[in-house]
Parts: structure tokens; sequence; C-alpha cells
């Protein structure tokens, strides 16, 4: 799951990361909004359940939907234990 600022809301430590970025020599870097990354594995294998479980713990608690969009993407098992 992917948590990021809604577009209008400022993004300050987007702004810092993006001015060191440009103080290391990276100065195409037109702008850079932060977020964070959730990697959440279930005990299902119905990606439609997990999908609506994802979302739900988002809307409850891994997002705040006031200042927040999130993004819930069901990966196919792995295999790897």
């Amino acid at each position: 799951m992917v948590v990021r600022l809604r577009a209008e809301v400022l993004d300050p430590q987007g702004v810092t990361i993006g001015k060191a970025l440009e103080h290391l020599g990276y100065d195409n870097v037109a702008s850079l909004r932060q977020g964070k990354v959730f990697d959440v594995e279930l005990q299902t294998d119905d990606p439609a359940q997990a999908e609506r479980e994802l979302t739900a713990m988002a809307k409850a608690l891994l997002a705040n939907t006031v200042t927040e969009t999130f993004e819930v993407r069901v990966l196919p098992e792995s295999g790897d234990d």
C-alpha cells in the first residue's frame, strides 16, 4: 500500500529532500513529494478479500484520509518463503 499526501497539502519534508538532492548535484529534480509504503502480508488466497481488508486498514489507521490518499496493490504470491 502506498500512502501519499494529497496534492493540495504542503509537503515540507519533500521540499527539504528535494533541496538536499539539489545540493548533492541532482539539479534535474523539478519537484519531490514523500510518502509511506506499507508491505502487508495477509493470510488469504482471495485477492478481492485482500483488497477489501487493506482498504479498510488504510481508512481505519494507515492513512489520514483528510490529508492523504492511498493506493492498494495486491500482488500475487511470490512462492518465496
